[in-house]
């Protein structure tokens, strides 16, 4: 039996990029009966870009939304929403104090923005060793990421093993679980989706709003009379991830003979999202009408992550002299 835990920030509604390279994955993991899954939604990360409460209070309602309407079972899983755990930010203090300070300025996100560093808060730059916290406060063996996060997963792992070498064994090291589609899902500019960039396809929006989006999404010049290169059509690679071994076969087809447009592969593109995830549609619709259902699912799942939270804290505890 393995312990598997993943999370996303809640910066906004899931885009499809999210649907398919971490939540559809992670429920399906997570449906195991051999496995035991911790799906978390990442409200106090979100702090570090968020400062309006309004909208970090309902971009986790969509993002709790997002994660049922794709049939999370909260019976199966502890699904729960991160700020519900003060246990986690008790830990990370603890790692705070056993990881060095130039280990931390490596981190990617850190990095990235360390030569304006105006536009970096104290909770970004130790951002790895909440990530940290937030699987070894559960013992978790297994956690899915992006290659993007590879390294925060990393470095959780060598804190737990710098812990466990100076005060004895006490955090579980955990594994990285890599998909190929976490790494591939392009977004409307061929560069992989993402909020930051713009360029992302979010399926429970309205559908004149995500037809928009998908209109947006960029193609070379060839004629509508010529044939087209799937290989390297970004619109075909989207509708590729989405689409059936069958569908994909007659779009290629059609790319192939000419007298195909991209006009006509994009409307084919949106009607499939449409029909394909038409029941997620109403379920994400319903939950966010009723913002008491997603609460007390959340309550039930933040209610038992503290009971095994308090576990790991009193080990930590115990070995550091409280």
């Amino acid at each position: 039996m393995s312990r598997i835990l993943t999370g996303i920030q809640s910066t906004g509604t899931p885009h499809l990029g999210n649907i398919l390279g971490a939540i559809a994955p992670s429920i399906e993991m997570a449906n195991n009966p051999d496995n035991t899954s911790f799906l978390f939604i990442a409200d106090m990360h979100s702090l570090t870009q968020i400062k309006d409460g309004k909208e970090l209070r309902m971009n986790t309602y969509k993002t709790a939304a997002a994660w049922l309407a794709f049939g999370l079972n909260i019976e199966k899983t502890i699904f729960y929403r991160q700020s519900d755990v003060p246990q986690v930010a008790e830990l990370s203090w603890y790692l705070n104090c056993f990881f060095p300070y130039q280990r931390l300025t490596l981190a990617h996100g850190f990095k990235d923005k360390s030569e304006r560093l105006e536009d970096v808060n104290c909770g970004l730059f130790t951002y790895p060793l909440l990530m940290a916290a937030d699987i070894l406060l559960y013992d978790a063996e297994l956690v899915p990421v992006g290659k993007d996060q590879l390294q925060h997963l990393e470095m959780a792992r060598d804190i737990a093993t710098r812990f466990n070498h100076k005060m004895g064994k006490t955090l579980v090291p955990p594994k990285a679980v890599i998909t190929e589609e976490t790494m591939l899902i392009p977004g409307t500019d061929g560069v992989k989706m993402s909020k930051s960039k713009n360029n992302f396809l979010d399926i429970f929006l309205p559908e004149k709003q995500l037809r928009k989006q998908v209109m947006k999404i960029q193609t070379d010049s060839t004629p509508v009379a010529s044939p087209k290169n799937t290989e390297n059509c970004n619109l075909f690679k989207l509708y590729k991830v989405v689409a059936s071994e069958k569908q994909v076969s007659e779009m290629a087809k059609k790319y192939s003979e000419g007298n195909y447009g991209y006009g006509e592969a994009k409307q084919a593109l949106f009607e499939l999202l449409i029909h394909k995830y038409q029941p997620q549609r109403a379920l994400f619709d319903h939950y966010l009408a009723n913002l008491d259902e997603i609460d007390k699912a959340l309550l039930i799942g933040a209610e038992k992550a503290r009971k095994i939270a308090n576990s790991c804290l009193q080990r930590v505890r115990e070995k550091i002299g409280y």
